[in-house]
């Protein structure tokens, strides 16, 4: 069982390697998920296969520490750069301010706290949080080079059981990183929990387009042509086919939506980008 949080100490490299820079202040103890259980549901999918529930987070481990050096290349290249505007869109409907504290949950290399940092200022507080330790160094690595530094805590955390008070954060934001959630409502309630009431909790994510036609040419740009672009990219075609398959075994924009409501959000509602190959859900803590 992979622990709920652990430290990401700012001095130590990605590769090991020493960084001058302030360590970040500690975090709460390690706890263990609590939203779902080996006797709950035995098995989980892991793109289109079954496989056992508690294997689930180290199989997705496995894909991103694969992935993360050549993580954000790859985004650039898959989406011809427009996750970039989508990303645009999320900060802006973020309603982020001076001051406020911004938990980005599987923020991966950290576009998203690049752009919160500034936001906040030196008032406010904005928590790097991801699973994976590789892309959580990559991203926290990039933000020092880049000169972000000091409003940034960086943490290696399970979003089923984040380990942060009740009503810590003003806005939680998770892109690209729900559909590799093992327990998807546990991690949809525990974002719920760690919200201030009237805090926003965004969810950028891959969804269904409308336009059947348009979803078989997704189709085929998927299955066909994304593994051969992280072949000769990242070499790891596999990884890329898994992440194809996670797309299409991801809730359709009504079902996630009714499961926000169902952890306690109120006023939800979703845009849908790019003909719906992409939708940002939007809900609000009362």
């Amino acid at each position: 069982m992979i622990p709920c949080v652990k430290t990401i100490a700012v001095g130590e490299g990605y590769n090991g390697a020493h960084r001058e820079a302030a360590r970040p202040p500690p975090i709460a103890a390690i706890r263990e998920p609590h939203g779902m259980s080996a006797s709950d549901k035995h098995t989980t999918h892991f793109g289109y296969q079954e496989v056992p529930v508690e294997e689930k987070a180290s199989r997705v481990a496995h894909v991103f520490h694969s992935v993360a050096a050549r993580y954000d290349v790859m985004n650039d290249l898959m989406s011809m750069g427009i996750h970039r505007l989508w990303k645009r869109l999320t900060i802006e409907r973020s309603g982020v301010r001076p001051g406020h504290s911004v938990l980005d949950i599987a923020g991966g290399t950290g576009d998203l706290t690049r752009k919160f940092s500034r936001m906040v200022g030196p008032r406010g507080r904005v928590v790097l949080a991801d699973i994976n330790e590789s892309m959580l160094r990559v991203g926290r690595d990039k933000l020092l080079d880049s000169g972000v530094g000091g409003n940034v805590e960086y943490v290696q955390a399970n979003a089923e059981c984040l380990p942060f008070p009740d009503n810590t954060f003003d806005c939680i934001t998770i892109a690209f990183g729900l559909r590799n959630v093992t327990d998807k409502d546990a991690a949809l309630r525990s974002m719920t929990r760690v919200l201030k009431p009237g805090g926003r909790l965004l969810v950028l994510e891959f969804s269904k387009p409308g336009n059947p036609l348009f979803s078989r040419a997704y189709d085929e740009y998927s299955f066909r042509l994304l593994p051969k672009i992280g072949e000769l990219v990242a070499s790891d075609a596999d990884s890329y086919r898994y992440l194809a398959e996670s797309i299409r075994m991801h809730p359709d924009q009504e079902t996630l939506k009714a499961m926000m409501e169902a952890a306690g959000l109120e006023r939800v509602e979703y845009t849908n980008l790019t003909g719906g190959i992409v939708a940002l859900h939007r809900g609000i803590k009362l």
